[in-house]
């Protein structure tokens, strides 16, 4: 039993030397391995020394290259700078001579439009002197026809006081009468125009007179006509005008001969009643101005909010209208909205300003 332990030990301790042998000869090969590769290595590391030894000689030669090249670019540019120096300095004395040249012909230049000018101004004060002369002539023919004009309108005003003095006193005459007569009746103050309504006068949509229309007109219209054709006014009075109105439903064309039929028969009975009332010289007298119109649903009366008023708006106008009233009419209007009378002054007066600001131009 021991001779086989010890021959088991035997074994295993030379089993323990072989791989003692084996991992000695292993490391010896690793060992030499790594002082081959370690030779290898500082080889490497001694041309890379080598290298790099020619390369900072390399570039101390380079830094001595740039380091001469840059001295070379500042004496260069020194160079450069003394010839932009000396070119800048003969642009400068060109342009001082190009300005010498500009000034030498500007100066001709002005003495030229100098004498140009001076030219021109005598032109310009004969010239103005002509204008002058031509002006004093104007102004005297301005100030004449200024004259003329200040002397029609007095008596185109005069006219107008006359003919509203007249339309006045008509109105006045034509309140006292009927009041003269106890018959109370609504005359416009400017017109002198007086409303029948036609709800009073007619039916509904018709034209013929009622008995109380009828009535109505026997005493308003005799004592109407009396005062217009009487001798005080009968020579200013140029028309006596009847006025039918309609209210505006329907059509205008319908409406119109509505109106129109209501005018006539207004018209036509005062013609008939006239006869009895007044003397056959007022009978002719009121056939040569009167006059019946129909005004379809034109001019409609509007109540307080300016809505229309139907029953109003039916009505019967009768009224009268002055020799040249429109004509007068409109020169008034005329007179009081531009002043013909004051604009014609106020011309002359310019006129005259412009005359002395020529002088004072001549003069200057």
């Amino acid at each position: 039993m021991w001779r086989s332990y010890s021959d088991m030990m035997s074994g295993l301790l030379l089993l323990f030397v072989l791989i003692m042998a084996v991992c000695l000869m292993q490391a010896q090969k690793n060992y030499a391995e790594k002082l081959k590769e370690q030779a290898k290595q500082l080889q490497t590391q001694n041309a890379l020394n080598a290298s790099q030894t020619q390369v900072n000689e390399q570039a101390d030669q380079l830094a001595s290259q740039k380091e001469q090249l840059d001295d070379q670019a500042a004496a260069l540019s020194a160079l450069q700078s003394q010839l932009d120096d000396q070119a800048s300095q003969l642009d400068t004395q060109a342009s001082q001579l190009a300005q010498q040249q500009t000034d030498l012909e500007d100066a001709q230049a002005a003495l030229a439009q100098r004498q140009k000018d001076l030219d021109s101004a005598q032109a310009q004060i004969d010239s103005q002197s002509a204008q002058l002369a031509q002006r004093d002539k104007d102004l005297a023919a301005s100030q004449a026809l200024l004259d003329e004009q200040t002397t029609l309108m007095a008596e185109q005003q005069e006219r107008i006081d006359k003919i509203i003095g007249v339309k006045a006193d008509l109105i006045a005459a034509l309140n006292e009468e009927f009041q003269k007569n106890q018959i109370q009746v609504q005359i416009d103050s400017e017109t002198g125009a007086i409303v029948l309504e036609s709800n009073v006068l007619f039916d509904f949509n018709e034209s013929v007179l009622l008995e109380e229309g009828t009535a109505i007109l026997s005493q308003i219209l005799p004592i109407y006509c009396d005062v217009l054709l009487s001798d005080e006014y009968i020579d200013y009075v140029a028309e006596i005008i009847v006025d039918g109105y309609t209210d505006t439903q329907g059509d205008y064309i319908s409406n119109l001969e509505l109106s129109q039929n209501r005018a006539f028969a207004v018209a036509e009975y005062l013609v008939a009643i006239s006869s009895q009332n007044m003397s056959q010289e007022s009978v002719s007298l009121l056939l040569e101005k009167l006059t019946a119109n129909g005004r379809s649903m034109s001019n409609p009366v509007l109540d307080a909010n300016g809505n229309v008023d139907m029953d109003a708006s039916r009505r019967v106008e009768v009224k009268f209208r002055l020799k040249d009233e429109e004509m007068i009419a409109q020169l008034q209007e005329m007179i009081e909205e531009s002043g013909i009378g004051e604009a014609a002054a106020a011309g002359a007066a310019q006129q005259e300003e412009q005359g002395a600001a020529s002088d004072d131009g001549a003069a200057a």
